[in-house]
């Protein structure tokens, strides 16, 4: 193969990538939208899913331009079915890169047979001060719930968040009745708001969709 050839093949594939018929947008692509952390970010432009590797540590996406206080959060999200490999959620009210609130699940106590562990499916935590081990140490049961056992947990669910100043209701696959239900522990809230991994954890997600109070009362 002629050298003018192979160097087209190569400047191609930095360009993007044509995986199972979708066009990856990759990491170096996406900094213009997203401030990441901890992570590498893929964007799927036919399937509109961001991806989010797996890696040590909990990591973000900041997305950029979007600021958000209190309204409603939707979107869809998919973790699997493997212990203590699957953390997804969203975090809000960021800011900086380790103060901020989060509402993640673990599809892999979806439809644990332990009870206990099907207590741990939805997490709410404000970080610094208050992980999800401490939260669970000093007040059981408060900060995570169980969800349905008929979510399949290698599947997408949908989420929607509702913030106001002071409490956090969390709804999934368009029920009416809340998964969990907290009063906000952030002293200081901030503006950030982006896709949440957990330690170790990739994920999924698409179909964002952010109604800011203002937006709703309009």
């Amino acid at each position: 193969m002629k050298k003018s050839k192979i160097t087209l093949i190569v400047s191609m594939l930095v360009i993007g990538v044509i995986l199972g018929g979708s066009e990856i947008t990759l990491a170096q692509d996406l900094k213009g939208k997203f401030k990441v952390v901890n992570r590498s970010i893929r964007f799927d432009k036919t399937s509109g899913t961001i991806n989010l590797d797996e890696v040590d540590g909990a990591g973000i996406a900041w997305i950029k331009k979007e600021k958000f206080t209190t309204g409603i959060i939707e979107f869809d999200v998919k973790g699997k079915d493997e212990l203590q490999q699957s953390f997804v959620g969203i975090a809000f009210h960021g800011l900086n890169d380790t103060t901020y609130e989060s509402i993640y699940f673990r599809p892999f106590n979806f439809r644990a047979a332990d009870p206990e562990r099907r207590a741990h499916a939805v997490q709410y935590i404000a970080l610094p001060g208050n992980d999800w081990l401490k939260l669970r140490e000093d007040f059981p049961g408060k900060y995570e719930q169980p969800v349905s056992s008929a979510l399949d947990p290698n599947d997408w669910f949908h989420v929607k968040i509702v913030v106001s100043a002071r409490f956090i209701k969390v709804y999934m696959n368009n029920s009416d009745q809340p998964v969990l239900e907290v009063e906000s522990l952030a002293g200081v809230k901030g503006e950030m708001i982006g896709y949440w991994a957990g330690d170790g954890s990739g994920g999924d997600w698409k179909n964002l969709k952010i109604s800011r109070l203002n937006d709703i009362l309009d």
